[in-house]
This record gives C-alpha cells, sequence and structure tokens, in this order.
C-alpha cells in the first residue's frame, strides 16, 4: 500500500491531542479588534449567464487593454491578478457558520473532517477588495497540499497538532490566525469559534511582516492547471458516447451532516449549490456578503484513500503519489475520469476514460473529495464504487 502524503498515522493516545472535535476543536482567543457589521445586503438581480458573456467578446481578444486568461478559471482578469499568488482560506461549513466572500472562491474544495462534519477550503485568484473574509477555521494537513498546487498563501486558524510536519516546513507560507494580530473577531453573532475574519488589509500585512512574495515562486508559473476548453467552444461532453445526464448531483450521502447538492441551472449553464446542515434548513448555500448562491461551471469528484488517525476521528487522506478514479460534471451533464497528483506543487490531473486529460470550462470549479467506498447520487441514480 502506498505510504499516505500527510502526516504519518502513528497511534498516539487521546491525552497528546492538542484540538478535539466540535467546541472543544480550537482554543477561543479573545479578539485584538472588534467590528459590528451592517445586515447582510439584499440579493442582487442574476447576472448575464456566462455563455451570454462569451458571446459578448471574442475567444481570443481581450475585452480591456492589459487582460488575460486566468491559470485558474480561463476568465479575463488583469495581468497583475494573474500573477500575483492567490490565497487558499479554511471555512467552516456549519450551521453556526458566518460565511463572507465565499462566492468570490474560484475553486472551492469540500472535503470530511472529524464527524463526518465537512470543511471547505476557497482558493481566491483576485483578493484586493476583501473587508470581510471568512470565517476563518482551523487546518487539516491534507488541505496544505490541495493549497500547494496553486502555490497559494494558506490561510487559516490553528490546527491540531497532526498539521505540524507540513505546516512548519521551509517552503509553506501560512498565514495563521493564532499568530496574527490582522485577524479580528464579529460581534454580529453569538457564536465564538465561527466569527474570526481577515480582511485584505491585514492579508497584506502578514504577508509583508512574514516577508512572502506576491509573485508565483520559481518554476511555478511555468505549469500549466486545468486544461481549459476555448472560452467560445466549450466542452459538452456529447463526444462522450457514455456521458450521463446529470441535472441534480447530490452528495448527501458523502457529506451526511452537510447534505449538498448542486442543480443545473439551464439559464446560467451553472450548478447552483444547496445544501441542508444539520439543524438547519434546507436551502441555498449563499454569500453573506452579497446575498448570492453559490454555482460553478465545473463540478470535479475525487475518491480518495483515507484512514482515521485516532478515537476522535482525526482523518488523513492520500493527496498525491497515487492514481485514483472520479466523475466530472458540466453543462448537465458527467463522466467518468481518473485522477493523479504526483508531487506537492504538481497540479491533480483528470483523464477521461481513453486516457486523454479533460478539458474543463471557463468559470469556477468546486472539488468535492469523497472517501473511498462512498457513493453519491446523480439524478437518483447511485454513484459508487461499482459505477
Amino acid at each position: 500500500m502506498k505510504r499516505l502524503q500527510v502526516l504519518s498515522l502513528v497511534a498516539l493516545s487521546s491525552t497528546l491531542l492538542l484540538f478535539g472535535c466540535g467546541k472543544q476543536e480550537e482554543p477561543v482567543v479573545e479578539p485584538v479588534v472588534e467590528q459590528v457589521i451592517d445586515d447582510i445586503p439584499a440579493p442582487e438581480n442574476v447576472e448575464d449567464s456566462q455563455q451570454e458573456q462569451e458571446q459578448k467578446t471574442d475567444d481570443d481578444t481581450p475585452p480591456a487593454e492589459g487582460m488575460v486568461r486566468s491559470r485558474i478559471t480561463n476568465e479575463w482578469v488583469t495581468e497583475e491578478v494573474n500573477n500575483t499568488r492567490p490565497v487558499s482560506v479554511m471555512i467552516p461549513n456549519t450551521k453556526t457558520a458566518a460565511q463572507y466572500g465565499i462566492s468570490q472562491a474560484d475553486v472551492l474544495y469540500e472535503c470530511n473532517v472529524e464527524g463526518s462534519i465537512t470543511r471547505l477550503m476557497g482558493v481566491f485568484q483576485d483578493w484586493s477588495d476583501f473587508d470581510r473574509l471568512g470565517n476563518v477555521r482551523s487546518c487539516r494537513d491534507y488541505y496544505i497540499y490541495w493549497s500547494f498546487e496553486w502555490d497559494a498563501f494558506y490561510v487559516h486558524f490553528g490546527g491540531p497538532f497532526y498539521i505540524d510536519e507540513v505546516i512548519n516546513r521551509p517552503d509553506t507560507q501560512d498565514i495563521d490566525g493564532l499568530s496574527s494580530s490582522n485577524f479580528w473577531r464579529a460581534t454580529d453573532t453569538s457564536n465564538s469559534t465561527d466569527n474570526a475574519y481577515v480582511d485584505t488589509k491585514g492579508l497584506m500585512a502578514d504577508i509583508n511582516k512574514l516577508g512572502y512574495s506576491l509573485g508565483y515562486r520559481s518554476g511555478y508559473a511555468d505549469e500549466q492547471h486545468y486544461k481549459f476548453a476555448p472560452a467560445g467552444e466549450p466542452n459538452t461532453l456529447e463526444q462522450y458516447s457514455n456521458a450521463i445526464t446529470a441535472n441534480k448531483v447530490d452528495m448527501s450521502p458523502t457529506y451526511p451532516v452537510t447534505k449538498c447538492y448542486f442543480v443545473y441551472n439551464e439559464g446560467t449553464g451553472l450548478y447552483d449549490r444547496y445544501q441542508q446542515l444539520s439543524g438547519a434548513a434546507e436551502g441555498p448555500h449563499i454569500d453573506k456578503a452579497n446575498g448570492k448562491q453559490l454555482a460553478f461551471k465545473n463540478l470535479l469528484i475525487q475518491n480518495t484513500y483515507f484512514e482515521v488517525r485516532d478515537e476522535k476521528g482525526y482523518l488523513a487522506f492520500q493527496c498525491h503519489d497515487t492514481t485514483r478514479d472520479g466523475w466530472y460534471f458540466t453543462n448537465g451533464k458527467g463522466i467518468h475520469v481518473n485522477w493523479t497528483k504526483t508531487s506537492d506543487y504538481g497540479a491533480t490531473r483528470y483523464f477521461d476514460d481513453s486516457g486523454n486529460e479533460i478539458q474543463l470550462n471557463t468559470g469556477k470549479t468546486m472539488v468535492c473529495i469523497v472517501e473511498d467506498g462512498d457513493s453519491f447520487l446523480v439524478d437518483d441514480q447511485k454513484i459508487g464504487p461499482s459505477n
């Protein structure tokens, strides 16, 4: 069996654990700054669909001088944004979480942590104008390896001792709310755990203090990440005879606490995200900063080898040095894929069953990490290890 590319799974007594699940997961840190935030804005009108926006601009003609194709979404961005390293932010996903800025994540990861609770990690390419981002929660080491492949600044609020080996590596450039004076706790929530936030000014202050470079590190920017179809010629998956119809992708069986699912919106060409968190009402997954529902052009499902580390349920996932299978969904269809990640900073690659690297479509991407052996539903059809 290949070794896990996270910390070794050594059985340790519970007395050594620094953090537990639930309310004991992290220490409560007194706020450095208290802020009172205005009421949540009303939802905005639905914007033009992505297809309509693409029709307004030729595939190879920038809409304005100095704009280039994003290395993360293939959308048009400024050269400055494209040449600035992204941030990856750990965000909780429970009914007490107050998520601000999450709809602006270009790539969003979801994976189980202890107790079948999921945690999210958003990768933000343009983080230049946040006055409230988060809330920010603790690290799990497997997320760091997913952050590595974007050469992102990893933003978190502490974490259990399992993270120590990778977080203390000299090449790991993280921003930790436990040691930073630039995080703050909001006063518009009664929850004492899910209330830590950071903003652009604070991120920049920490990056400067820690001596990190805003530019991509040597060699990283030369590597292509996702392979994108031309924006004017989207990948419809119609070329695959085994493509399945996928109007609803339901991840409830693998995420039993989050119970999230995605519904294809023909009007926008995106998958709208919904969830029913434990103890909360079912409904759209909304960004409290702008009232927008989370929506994605690409859905990637990764079946992943995992192990349970201890009696408290801490998990380890084999992030790389492996080839496993999964699924890709876009434009209301889906295909079986195989994925591989061969090094810390290497991109996760996705291939169809003929061995060809798949082309993603221009736009945001959701990555769902699924424990090996779990299943999910596509239009009420069970998709599992045997599919």
